[in-house]
This record gives structure tokens, C-alpha cells and sequence, in this order.
């Protein structure tokens, strides 16, 4: 196993240091990922404006947790499922969708069904979802924006989860009580 630095203010390189500030100003810690994607400031830097753009999309909470965890699980991340499931309780997403997005059991509601079944589409598919799957998902209340959205979703979590697998990232203590392995 390559053994990935975790960066702290002390270690990363220059550029990456105000992007740290960034960090523990917004979490009040280095969030572990944060501090392996210091190596590069550029990645760093570009998950943290694709991380501003997710939450100023068009998503409400429930949706955007909806299209992070649908990522995350379908993808296995040992870190994000537990991170992500922290961050949907601090947006008031009910336990209800959380732990039917963690367990892979329906969600409440047909909306959000809907979301994370053309979700899961794109990932399966890479992409080439067929159009009765895109009507499907407008047919269900979305939007073209939306199409377009969820991939914006999914380069953020492509980074996060990728960059997790490669590095074993480790779970951050806050988010350790979330712990999560995929079933099968």
C-alpha cells in the first residue's frame, strides 16, 4: 500500500495552505480528504469550487443528498457514505432518506426515487442513458437543468470517491459513528 500524506497546514504546499484555511474555517477541522488532495493545490482547489457549485445548484438538501449518496454508495466509498451522512443530518435530511440511501431500500417518496434511479443510470451507463430514461426523469418532476446537474454532482464525487479508494483515506472522527460497508 502507497501510504498518502495527510497534509496539515504545516505540510502542504504553499498554495494549498489558504485553501486548508478554507477548510477549518468551514468544518472547523482539515476534513481528511482535504488533506490528501493538499498535495495538489489545483485538485484541491477545483473540488472545493465544484463542492460550492453542487450546493448552489437548483437541488434542494433532500436532492442533493439524494444524487451525493446514490454516488457513494454505488461506488463504495468507505469515506463519503459516513461523511455525507453527517453532512445530510447538519442539512436536516431526515433519517428516513439517509438510511434508505445507505441500506439501498426505497426511498420515502417517488421524486426522489426517480432521482437517484436516473442517477445511478448515468454511473451504470457512463453516460448514454437512453431518452426514455431522461423523460422518465422529467417525467417525474425534474428538469434538463437537472439532467445536467446530477453530472455536475458526479464529477465532484468521481474526485472524492477515486481519490478515497487510492489513497484509504481515513474516516474523520466526527463522522467515524456513520461507518458503512456496502452489503453483498
Amino acid at each position: 500500500m502507497v501510504k498518502f500524506t495527510l497534509h496539515d497546514k504545516n505540510s502542504a504546499p504553499e498554495q494549498s495552505k489558504p485553501l486548508l484555511d478554507g477548510s477549518v474555517k468551514a468544518f472547523g477541522m482539515i476534513p481528511g480528504l482535504h488533506a490528501v488532495m493538499a498535495e495538489s493545490p489545483q485538485v484541491l482547489e477545483a473540488y472545493k469550487k465544484l463542492h460550492e457549485l453542487v450546493l448552489a445548484s437548483s437541488f434542494d438538501n433532500d436532492e442533493t443528498t439524494v444524487v451525493w449518496q446514490s454516488i457513494n454508495v454505488e461506488h463504495a466509498c468507505h469515506y463519503c457514505v459516513p461523511a455525507h451522512t453527517g453532512i445530510a443530518k447538519m442539512m436536516d435530511v431526515s433519517d428516513d432518506i439517509i438510511n434508505a440511501l445507505r441500506d439501498e431500500t426505497p426511498l420515502p417518496n417517488h421524486k426522489l426515487e426517480a432521482l437517484r434511479t436516473f442517477t445511478l443510470a448515468v454511473i451504470r451507463k457512463r453516460g448514454e442513458v437512453s431518452s426514455d430514461e431522461v423523460q422518465t426523469f422529467l417525467d417525474a418532476g425534474y428538469t434538463q437543468r437537472q439532467v445536467l446537474e446530477v453530472m455536475l454532482v458526479l464529477s465532484q464525487k468521481i474526485m472524492s470517491n477515486y481519490i478515497n479508494h487510492i489513497a484509504e483515506t481515513p474516516v474523520d472522527e466526527p463522522f467515524k459513528k456513520f461507518a458503512w460497508h456496502k452489503s453483498q
